[in-house]
């Protein structure tokens, strides 16, 4: 194992950590919660909806700058392989959601924790905090799929680490011929 190999495993383990929580955090969301929707109103979407969402805001604002922090030093741990890209578009992917959460997401939650009283801005509200969270899952899918992909990658390079077939930018084996 390289120098700091040990480090830098741990630290895309912490990585892929964060983005699996995102992940599921995210489906669940989608198959789960989304489908109640159309039964809250405004007496009761309070109660399954603020306390929640507060609770992951507090949580994932802190995990997120894990992320970033652990997917930059991966970034500069792999800047010299083809590693790189993986970090560097879990970084990107990360930003991205960052800035969708805070510029779309954010006043939506605040408007809801507020209290919306009209059933019918209660229904539009509830709309575009959907979409827009379909989209962020959409980045938080790519993320983890990135984080995989690096493992995957990784995994490839060290079970064939000098092979000379090269497909889909990886390398793998020449074919063997069998023997009779």
């Amino acid at each position: 194992m390289k120098r700091g190999g040990g480090l830098n495993l741990a630290n895309a383990c912490l990585l892929f950590l964060c983005a699996s929580m995102y992940l599921g955090t995210g489906w669940s969301l989608i198959l789960f919660s989304f489908p109640v929707a159309p039964r809250l109103t405004v007496d009761n979407y309070s109660l399954q909806f603020v306390p929640q969402v507060q609770a992951a805001t507090r949580f994932f604002t802190w995990m997120t700058a894990v992320m970033l922090l652990s997917a930059g030093v991966l970034a500069w741990r792999e800047r010299k392989t083809g590693l790189l890209w993986y970090p560097l578009g879990v970084l990107v992917a990360v930003v991205v959601a960052t800035l969708l959460t805070r510029i779309y997401i954010f006043p939506y939650n605040d408007e809801m924790a507020a209290g919306i009283t009209s059933p019918e801005r209660l229904t539009e509200v509830l709309g575009a905090w959907m979409r827009m969270n379909r989209i962020r899952v959409g980045l938080w899918t790519v993320q983890w799929l990135l984080t995989l992909g690096y493992f995957v990658h990784r995994m490839l390079r060290a079970e064939h680490p000098a092979g000379e077939h090269w497909r889909f930018g990886l390398s793998v084996p020449p074919r063997r011929e069998a023997h009779a």
